[in-house]
């Protein structure tokens, strides 16, 4: 089933947003239920992922920078794989990143960081 086919007779907002999020996150959406779920797939997704100006890798590392900083490790470990995934950012980028990001968003954080870069490196290699 085509992802178009799947989020048939969906309002327009909530197929954009739910496309978008199988595209950034790397995996299979379903709808959701609530005011979060609708703010985060109608809104977020297909809106604000969608705007022009920023690609999705631009997105992305300012994302990861974000929440680097913020020390949120279980968000880094989905946007953090799915970037690796989705060609955004290789091996020696989320490594540089990691370097990167520990001076400014201090060195627990980056070592937290780094180890969902090395267990993400990990797992492609095994494939």
């Amino acid at each position: 089933m085509s992802t178009s086919d799947k989020f048939e007779g969906l309002p327009e907002a909530r197929r954009r947003g739910l496309e978008k999020m199988e595209e950034v996150y790397g995996f299979d959406m379903t709808d959701g239920e609530g005011d979060f779920f609708r703010y985060t797939a109608d809104h977020l997704f297909g809106d604000i992922w969608q705007r022009p100006g920023l690609s999705d890798r631009d997105r992305r590392l300012l994302l990861i920078g974000l929440l680097a900083g913020q020390g949120a490790a279980d968000v880094l470990g989905i946007q953090v794989p799915a970037a690796h995934a989705n060609g955004e950012l290789d091996d020696e980028a989320l490594r540089e990143i990691v370097v990167f990001l520990s001076h400014y968003a201090g060195w627990p954080n980056g070592a937290r960081l780094n180890a969902i870069v090395e267990d993400t490196i990990a797992k492609a290699r095994r494939g």
